[in-house]
């Protein structure tokens, strides 16, 4: 509705979001300096359940014509490694050796920003989906695998405050950055706050193309498609001072994207929690990455580098938490 179909590339159908082995949680990952933001990461990717279940399937790897680099390769070696290790922890030695392709701004040894590495891992994956294709074209970009498993669809109403006459438009996402500095206790009320209808400033005045004036306008945002995997960023640096915004905000182990939805009739749409990433450190330039997990037998664990933890549900809802993984 309102979007140009794409062209068919990764068919859905091939996409598992439920566990194809279930099994204890796989080896933890060494810090050589400096690295714990590119570990949490690669935990956390490794853990959702449809990306993990096709990367061991090795489809992608038996048919990859890439020359050189190819980040899907390269996760699909790492996710084994992880998984299958008889090691208590291992070396991601294959992504530190090429992380200038995945990303020209990391810098080996340097503290970087992990929801800045999941960016650019997501964005490195899908275009090695897309590689050596010959009918590789705008609309194609949208139907890889990643594509299939992030990415969702915001919808953007304006509307007149003159005619009530409304314009929409449609915009792709692969995560959500939220603003938790006003208001926000909860996520629930930083999502509700996201939906409400804003009235545009005069400077963005709004030329109607019902009555044809330029009028006052108000805003309303919505997602329009979820994906199958949510991924949400707390935004825990303040764009105007640069310090880090340390508060707790509450967030659900389940989460309904129904009542943020265009439409929201229906059944609930209920998104599960399994994972999640932690910044701790007075800034945001400085500090230290963990996450917690939960693992393909149901159980959650708090992934520290090497090392890997049992604990249970309600330690990982207690959590400053910066990046929240949810999936359908």
């Amino acid at each position: 509705e309102g979007m140009a179909l794409p062209q068919r590339i990764f068919p859905p159908e091939k996409i598992c979001m439920d566990w194809q082995q279930r099994q204890t949680p796989g080896a933890g990952l060494f810090n050589l300096g400096n690295t714990c933001y590119i570990n949490v990461i690669l935990q956390c990717l490794t853990y959702t359940a449809p990306l993990a279940n096709y990367l061991l399937s090795h489809e992608h790897s038996q048919s990859c014509q890439q020359q050189g680099f190819c980040m899907m390769c390269t996760m699909e070696a790492h996710v084994r490694k992880v998984l299958c290790s008889s090691a208590s922890a291992i070396l991601p030695g294959d992504v530190l050796r090429d992380l200038k392709f995945i990303g020209e701004e990391f810098e080996y040894g340097r503290q970087e920003n992990a929801y800045e590495f999941l960016r650019c891992t997501l964005s490195a994956m899908h275009r090695a989906c897309l590689s050596g294709r010959h009918d590789w074209n705008i609309s194609s970009q949208e139907t890889t695998i990643i594509h299939r498993i992030f990415r969702g669809f915001m919808k953007s109403r304006v509307t007149c405050l003159s005619c009530q006459g409304a314009v929409d438009s449609y915009k792709a996402f692969l995560d959500v950055s939220l603003d938790i500095r006003v208001r926000a206790s909860s996520l629930i009320t930083v999502l509700e706050d996201c939906v409400t209808p804003k009235q545009l400033d005069q400077k963005d005045c709004f030329r109607c193309s019902k009555c044809k004036k330029k009028a006052a306008a108000s805003k309303k945002v919505t997602v329009h498609h979820a994906p199958r995997v949510l991924l949400l960023c707390l935004e825990r640096a303040d764009q105007w001072t640069g310090t880090k915004i340390s508060k707790f905000v509450e967030y659900p182990e389940y989460l309904d994207l129904r009542p943020y939805m265009s439409d929201t009739a229906g059944e609930p749409l209920l998104c599960s929690l399994y994972a999640i990433v932690v910044h701790s450190g007075d800034t945001c330039l400085e500090g230290h990455f963990f996450c917690y997990t939960k693992a393909s037998n149901g159980l959650w664990y708090k992934m520290d580098d090497e090392s890997v933890d049992n604990c249970d549900i309600h330690t990982v809802l207690g959590q400053q938490a910066y990046l929240l993984f949810y999936a359908r």
